[in-house]
């Protein structure tokens, strides 16, 4: 019974998590508040950096403090982010609001995932993540619309609106019960970062599933939320159809609900292959096409393929992970992903500034390279992997 509340405690703090009401003004919002570009960038770019930095003493932390905990403090700090956005005025105001939110995202990393898979077990956590997602997604879409309808350019509402959403998340948190037991011989911080380490390189195909995460989740993001935009203006679109194919890209991620059905039906490897071959193929079309309803399609495609993809490798790289301390394996897994798609990103943005087309190409080289590591994972294949303390 408490882990069908902790699942359902979840979905619904994603939910609310999901309705951030200034989103689709936010770099307006910076802009009337005094930030210029150029600072926001800067502020961006330090967040990451203590994201990153603190992404792995937060997992090991949770492990120790228990998950439930970590959550709630987390969720309430997330909170306190949204306050301070709501109230920031110039350059420092945001910056603390965005290494407020640095330590909370670095902090959630791996937590909730680790609750979700104790609470559902492993045969339901790629339907039940699905959905988790799904419900973020319908948050945002509501968000948007309220924000659309209502609140118009009244920005300062919407982040009042935002704040008080996440406030009732952060209470909702208090809901959830502890779903890691705690050790009686806990091993130190830095053999807890080791051994975590040792399992992404140990456990066949957990490296494979990491990289192919990182290159695929990349691409898609970059290509659906940043290059799309360029794409629609080079097929001659103007701005009132770029903002329809915006609601409808992000309809197309409540598709992670079905990420269960897909792989039921066709299996999981060979759905993984599908998902990835489609995105890469858009990419490739969207090299030469110079129709805006075609490259509609395309990018809805990608976005089709992302929303089924990560509830599927979620799956798989939980099921690979066999220490007790999930949470700060899931953290240097989350680690690496972030510096390789810091890296990818880089490369993209890059061959952007050279073409369009050159861009597109990069991405379908860098997905098919997830396809074959995907493939060669060989998905099942794990091995329990024990401490070395305990060997």
């Amino acid at each position: 019974m408490q882990k069908k509340n902790n699942i359902r405690v979840i979905q619904i703090i994603s939910l609310l998590q999901g309705m951030v009401f200034y989103a689709s003004v936010s770099t307006l919002y910076r802009q009337q508040a005094g930030v210029s570009i150029f600072q926001i960038s800067v502020i961006e770019s330090v967040s990451l950096a203590v994201s990153m930095a603190l992404e792995v003493p937060w997992g090991i932390l949770a492990d120790r403090i228990g998950h439930r905990k970590t959550m709630v403090w987390c969720s309430f700090l997330f909170f306190l982010s949204k306050i301070v956005f709501w109230k920031a005025e110039g350059f420092g105001g945001f910056l603390l609001e965005r290494i407020l939110l640095a330590v909370t995202l670095a902090g959630l990393s791996g937590v909730d995932e680790s609750i979700l898979y104790a609470s559902c077990g492993e045969d339901q956590y790629q339907k039940v993540y699905g959905h988790t997602q799904a419900l973020g997604t319908l948050g945002m879409i509501f968000a948007s619309m309220v924000c659309s309808l209502f609140i118009g350019n009244n920005y300062r509402l919407a982040g009042l609106f935002t704040a008080i959403a996440y406030g009732i998340a952060a209470v909702f948190s208090l809901f959830l019960s502890e779903t890691k037991l705690p050790q009686k011989n806990k091993c130190s911080p830095f053999n807890s970062f080791r051994d975590s380490l040792r399992q992404v390189f140990r456990t066949k195909g957990l490296l494979g599933v990491i990289l192919c995460g990182a290159f695929f989740g990349e691409v898609t993001h970059t290509v659906t939320v940043f290059l799309n935009q360029l794409q629609y203006i080079r097929c001659g679109w103007g701005n009132s159809i770029i903002s329809l194919a915006y609601i409808l890209g992000t309809l197309a991620e409540l598709s992670s609900a079905c990420s269960e059905r897909l792989t039921r039906r066709i299996g999981e490897k060979h759905s993984g292959i599908l998902l990835l071959m489609v995105s890469a193929s858009a990419c490739v079309i969207m090299i030469f096409s110079l129709n805006g309803w075609i490259s509609l399609g395309c990018i809805l495609a990608m976005g089709f393929s992302s929303a089924l993809f990560t509830p599927l490798l979620s799956a798989l790289e939980n099921r690979l992970i066999t220490i007790d301390d999930r949470a700060t394996a899931l953290s240097v897994s989350s680690l690496l992903t972030d510096s390789i798609a810091m890296l990818i990103s880089l490369l993209m943005g890059r061959a952007a500034e050279h073409s369009l087309p050159f861009a597109m190409a990069v991405g379908a080289g860098t997905t098919l390279i997830a396809l074959v590591l995907y493939a060669c994972a060989q998905p099942g294949g794990a091995k329990t992997y024990r401490r070395a303390s305990e060997t």
